[in-house]
């Protein structure tokens, strides 16, 4: 009698389908200065921005249980670091991107071991206190404008680009390529050891730690990692508005309110969930911007309806009703020289 091998797989039929799909997707996204026009771009742009950011929030709450309603504190000290680093320091604004990220990522390490002594919904509460701190320590930097805030000079936004129909084309592209990244980064992370380890935390986290998974180290490297990309996101949304205060850069409503109902409409602890979250928010937003406060009632019911009829969230109810996945994640064992199709077990 021969003996059965088994081999782990991650990719299915729909996954290589859509992964083709988003390919295709991105080629064509990455020609928008061909065939949009400018309001177009900059709408694309941020759609970009808050996909990452609910990517991130996604990977941050939804694998390593770590409930943040404090992100904007990284959206605002990204953004911070951009025009002082410009203004003070005569960095060329897209170089200040990638140091704003690895400034934010240090900072974020003494922030995470004080916050991770505190569990639960204290931890959410810690997150926001520190994010209150870091808004009003920008309301004291006069160099900055203090609480008014500030604009980026004239002198440093023509330094881009000689025009500005290509400084646009410029924000965009970074843009673009900032979510391929974040998300390249985040299934790189999830198909290695640390997204098996992510798995099981997410899964049952007294578990995870009996097994002799470090559970405090892999919270800490989402952490930081988190920080440092939420940073980059939060200095290019505000290289976009060219101003900043400490306000608008710290606003807990645009930065985390509605990154949480991206993700949880979307469906938490999904890769995919946050993307057709993104897309649900923005086709409410750009059909009922318009009724004023009744926009966010709308939200809301919106919010509270999907949570009644898919508490796992829209992309959480069509994966575990047709088994969908968009990213090749979910490991397979496959029994060798078997059906693939009938001879598959999801891990």
């Amino acid at each position: 009698m021969s003996e059965q091998t088994f081999t782990i797989e991650h990719t299915t039929r729909f996954s290589r389908i859509g992964m083709s799909v988003l390919a295709v997707l991105l080629v064509t996204l990455a020609a928008a200065p061909y065939w949009a026009d400018r309001a177009d771009l900059r709408l694309l742009a941020e759609i970009f921005a808050y996909m990452a950011l609910a990517s991130l929030w996604n990977l941050l709450a939804g694998y390593a249980g770590l409930v943040s309603v404090g992100q904007q504190a990284y959206v605002g000290l990204g953004a911070y670091l951009l025009f002082g680093l410009s203004m003070l320091a005569g960095i060329p604004p897209l170089w200040t991107i990638p140091i704003a990220s690895v400034a934010s990522a240090l900072v974020a390490i003494p922030v995470a071991l004080l916050m991770f002594r505190l569990r639960g919904h204290y931890f959410a509460i810690g997150t926001w206190v520190v994010a209150e701190v870091f808004r009003l320590f920008a309301s004291q930097v006069s160099a900055l404008g203090g609480g008014s805030g500030t604009s980026l000079p004239a002198q440093i936004v023509v330094s881009m680009a000689e025009t500005r129909q290509l400084r646009e084309f410029l924000i965009y592209w970074v843009s673009l390529a900032l979510l391929a990244a974040i998300l390249g980064i985040i299934v790189i992370l999830l198909r290695s050891r640390y997204g098996l380890a992510l798995t099981a935390i997410r899964d049952n986290e007294t578990a995870a730690l009996s097994n002799g998974i470090d559970v405090k180290r892999i919270k800490l490297i989402v952490y930081i990692i988190t920080a440092g990309a939420t940073a980059a996101i939060g200095a290019l949304i505000f290289l976009q508005k060219l101003r900043i205060s400490p306000d608008t850069a710290f606003s807990i409503n645009d930065w985390t309110a509605f990154v949480i109902f991206i993700t949880v409409i979307g469906g938490i602890g999904r890769l995919e969930g946050p993307i057709i979250g993104t897309i649900v928010f923005f086709v409410l937003r750009q059909t009922m911007s318009d009724l004023g406060a009744l926009y966010l009632l709308m939200l809301g019911l919106v919010a509270i309806a999907v949570m009644l009829k898919a508490p796992k969230g829209l992309w959480g109810y069509v994966a575990d009703r047709y088994g969908w996945q968009l990213f090749p994640l979910a490991r397979h064992v496959v029994m060798a020289g078997a059906d693939k199709k009938n001879d598959r077990v999801e891990m």
